[in-house]
């Protein structure tokens, strides 16, 4: 429909906002055109570079001595004296508390007392009875015997005289059953002698004297334990007991350890146990102490996984030196465990190694435009990849679009910074 005048009246009095009309659309439609194109994505992007990488299991674990003493109270009783404070260095054989020992000696000499007279049972088991008893037989059977010998000579004689008609059979016959009857009792003076204990007696006392023993050593061993001393060279690092206090069978007296080296007893999840081996390099670390890192290798992978708390942990151990005493008992560490280290190798940032159908590939960029580059990779951690084979050092590759487009290859890019 054509302009009516005053509608070209309007048009040529605002030229200007004719022109900003036409600029709008132009710019509407080359925006248009420019997507439809498929025109440059804007990109990050970052080089291939030679450095170090290493692959680390980090977690936590907690110290312990690697040789440590506990002393327990052998019986009930009261701290007597004690010699040593906590974090005293002392030396093997060293006392360092004394319990009240009054009741363990009395135990002690009660018991010895009982052990003499079980022994003393079993002598005269062995010898067949006291020295009395013994006496007593013996002279039973020179008795016996020499009744018995006199019994044959008297029938020896009956016999003889019988011959001549100067005894009778009578005679003769009563002599012979006084010989069996003296025979008899010589058996039974000899059978008394030999067999003077039965058998249940003797391991009655046999069972007696091992008590005795028993009884003797226990109130031996508490006697002992009453006088504690130190086994090794260490530091008195637990004592939660003081002079004069009474205390129970089986309570803590103190802990002494050889802090030169410790055991860091480590919590490594179930997913990353099976990346372990004995010999790897660990690095511990302590929020007390800013800054320091112990150094020392795995010596123990763990043998089975348990549950600690809400993970499912294996635990490994290590033996760090700690010559200065600054690692403490019972202290818990930071833990890094290098599984792998590659010294000047390629490496690439995590985020730029895609995956597609288990084959690694990296987009790089020439002249504006994405290549697929498909790549081998070695050691990874959580920011960088080692890339062994596809791709020159500093080539330039694309870490991802600004916009989350996807990527292709073929794709026109423009690198943001």
């Amino acid at each position: 429909m054509p302009l009516n005048g005053k509608n070209q009246s309007f048009w040529s009095k605002n030229r200007w906002l004719t022109t900003a009309l036409a600029v709008v659309l132009a710019v509407v439609l080359f925006a248009s055109f420019a997507n439809r194109r498929g025109d440059s994505v804007l990109v990050r992007a970052a080089h291939i570079q030679r450095g170090n990488i290493r692959s680390v299991v980090s977690t936590n674990g907690k110290v312990e001595p690697e040789q440590n003493f506990e002393a327990h109270a052998p019986a009930p009783t009261t701290v007597k004296r004690l010699i040593v404070k906590e974090g005293d260095h002392v030396k093997k054989g060293q006392l360092l508390l004394e319990l009240d020992d009054a009741e363990a000696r009395s135990q002690d000499a009660h018991a010895l007392a009982q052990l003499k007279a079980s022994q003393a049972d079993i002598n005269a088991v062995e010898r067949g009875g006291t020295q009395e008893e013994v006496f007593t037989r013996n002279a039973e059977l020179v008795k016996a015997r020499a009744e018995r010998d006199a019994t044959q000579r008297n029938l020896d004689a009956l016999r003889i005289l019988q011959q001549k008609n100067a005894a009778s059979a009578g005679e003769v016959k009563d002599a012979e059953n006084k010989l069996q009857a003296a025979q008899a009792d010589l058996q039974l003076v000899q059978e008394k002698q030999k067999d003077r204990y039965s058998r249940p007696e003797v391991a009655k006392v046999e069972a007696q004297k091992s008590d005795a023993q028993a009884a003797y050593d226990a109130a031996l061993d508490i006697l002992a334990k009453s006088h504690i001393r130190a086994p090794f060279d260490g530091v008195v690092y637990t004592l939660p007991v003081r002079q004069g206090v009474f205390v129970q069978a089986g309570e803590l007296l103190l802990q002494e350890a050889d802090l030169s080296k410790v055991l860091i007893r480590t919590f490594v999840d179930e997913p990353d146990v099976g990346r372990l081996a004995s010999g790897q390099r660990i690095e511990v670390t302590w929020d007390a102490v800013p800054g320091r890192i112990w150094q020392c290798t795995l010596n123990a992978v763990p043998s089975a996984v348990k549950l600690r708390g809400t993970r499912n942990v294996g635990e490994a151990t290590c033996i760090v030196p700690n010559s200065d005493f600054k690692l403490l008992p019972n202290v818990n560490v930071g833990v890094s465990i290098i599984t792998a280290e590659h010294d000047r190798v390629l490496t690439a940032p995590r985020e730029a190694v895609h995956l597609d159908d288990g084959k690694s590939y990296i987009f790089e960029i020439v002249d504006n435009e994405l290549k697929r580059r498909d790549v081998e990779t070695s050691v990874s951690n959580l920011t960088d990849v080692e890339i062994t084979k596809g791709i020159a050092e500093k080539s330039l590759i694309v870490l991802g679009s600004t916009n989350a487009k996807p990527l292709r290859p073929g794709m026109s890019v423009k690198v943001v910074q």
